[in-house]
């Protein structure tokens, strides 16, 4: 039960951070879930583990390095798309 509701929180994370950016996390659902992972390894690298903890992630460690991730993610998949 603990690693559904991990990839529920991701999932949450991910869309959150796409909907702030105001980017669609490439491959829906699953990218969402990815983008919250990677987003809360990547705000637990940079800011720690402060904050509340749902499912195992630092909430807003876990949405700042979403944010950043997705942020990235938009500017490297419309540079590429230029260049197509």
């Amino acid at each position: 039960m603990g690693f559904l509701w991990s990839l529920i929180i991701g999932g949450i994370i991910g869309w959150l951070a796409g909907m702030i950016v105001g980017r669609d996390v490439p491959f829906g659902i699953i990218g969402n879930i990815i983008a919250g992972f990677i987003g809360a390894w990547l705000g637990s690298l940079i800011l720690g583990d402060w904050g509340p903890v749902v499912g195992n992630f630092a909430i807003i460690p876990a949405l700042i390095g979403a944010i950043v991730l997705v942020f990235i993610l938009s500017m490297i998949l419309r540079g590429t798309r230029r260049a197509s």
